[in-house]
């Protein structure tokens, strides 16, 4: 018999309230979830085996294999150099004679880093997300699990019982949407700032994302900024390519250590760089989604700003509420009284309200909300529509002419 109410079952799921927009998801979402994906895969030898391993005729391999790893290994920056790639003098880019503290050499340590790097940056592009939560305070979602259940209501003829959750008549709803309409009213003069801190945090996804882009940079020694630009332009026919001068493969090593009779010894090793191939794989993917978030961030800010110039403008509030899920629902008179009346948080708070509940419930909260709202002559509308009808003769009990700073003086005194 429950099989008739399945048609209801997401109205009683858990209720998943959004307090962002797409834009922002992007940041503490998607990119958070790529760079923890990237930290395990680097930290996890299951899949990459040993991250360096070093050829030496007399050193132990663990001892060598661990000595340069913590010391960092080197290129030859002369042997960075094409033509005796291609010549056979040299078989790696880099690698070739080294005449000690004579030349200049190029270090390789940020593989050791990698990891830590990774995820610290995975944490920072939470910060935002967590500030917004704090200033937010959850004023959407205790609202919203208010109206979840009442939403069912004009399916149903009578009260029942679904599980653990009661779902009202119509006539209990009516009620409790005038109760959310005393309560959204109540709450604008404490949503000042309210759009203020949305803004701010999306200012923040915006700095993030660029000083994100500059530490990636320094940490690559300055290869990063144009490396997906060079990845575009590369042919991938020639035996040196962008990612073998940033991402080596291949590295020497010098391990020293005292002789029998006391004289130091060099050992010149050739250690192959394993883990690069993952490092090289995942910062030409971040170079991308990058530049991604940061076209997305910029244009992110410019709609904000763009909401906060003209959100009283009738005709770009209602492109701006097309874009929630009941926004476009609403009775477009009805949504211009209320906007006329908002600031830049409470537009704000009524957008966030527009993509979270039904398109039932939505409207039916304009409605009651454009029923605090004077016309032009004075009168509340739900008042002036009565009086048009003939149907009353003096404002009605349920206009909260109390607690509605919607209400302007001239009407308060008129009343």
């Amino acid at each position: 018999m429950l099989k008739i109410f399945e048609p209801l079952k997401p109205f009683l799921q858990p209720t998943k309230v959004s307090i962002d927009n797409f834009f922002f998801k992007l940041h503490y979402r998607f990119t958070f979830l790529i760079l923890l994906i990237a930290t395990v895969l680097i930290t996890s030898r299951q899949y990459i085996g040993e991250h360096i391993k070093c050829i030496s005729d007399t050193i132990s391999e663990h001892v060598i294999n661990t000595f340069c790893f913590v010391t960092t290994t080197f290129r030859v920056v002369r042997h960075f150099n094409i033509t005796a790639l291609e010549t056979g003098a040299i078989f790696q880019p880099g690698i070739g004679p080294y005449h000690f503290n004579e030349e200049p050499i190029k270090r390789h340590a940020y593989y050791q880093w990698v990891p830590f790097i990774l995820f610290g940056q995975a944490l920072c592009f939470l910060v935002p997300h967590i500030m917004w939560k704090r200033w937010e305070g959850d004023r959407v979602k205790k609202l919203i699990i208010r109206l979840k259940t009442a939403s069912i209501s004009r399916y149903v003829h009578s009260k029942f019982k679904f599980g653990n959750t009661e779902v009202p008549t119509m006539e209990e709803t009516e009620d409790h949407i005038k109760d959310i309409r005393r309560e959204i009213i109540t709450r604008m003069p404490l949503n000042e700032s309210w759009g203020t801190h949305l803004m701010i945090a999306e200012w923040m996804n915006l700095i993030n994302i660029v000083f994100q882009i500059w530490w990636t940079n320094k940490f690559l020694g300055g290869q990063f900024l144009s490396l997906g630009v060079h990845i575009l332009s590369e042919n991938w026919k020639d035996k040196m390519d962008i990612l073998d001068k940033v991402f080596p493969k291949v590295t020497k090593c010098h391990f020293n250590k005292f002789g029998p009779s006391g004289s130091l010894q060099v050992h010149d090793t050739l250690c192959v760089m394993a883990l690069n191939i993952i490092h090289e794989k995942i910062y030409s993917i971040l170079w991308f989604w990058f530049a991604f978030i940061l076209i997305t961030s910029i244009l992110a800010v410019l709609w904000r700003l763009a909401t906060f110039i003209f959100f009283k403008n009738e005709k770009f509030s209602h492109l701006a509420f097309s874009f929630a899920k009941s926004g476009r629902h609403a009775n477009r008179h009805d949504l211009n009284l209320v906007i006329q009346k908002c600031n830049f948080s409470n537009w704000m708070f009524l957008y966030f309200l527009a993509s979270n509940v039904s398109y039932f419930m939505f409207r039916q909260i304009i409605e009651n909300l454009a029923a605090e709202i004077p016309e032009k002559n004075g009168n509340p509308k739900l008042f002036y529509r009565e009086q048009m009808s003939g149907s009353v003769s003096k404002p009605p009990v349920g206009i909260d002419t109390v607690d509605a700073p919607l209400i302007s003086k001239e009407a308060s005194k008129a009343d």
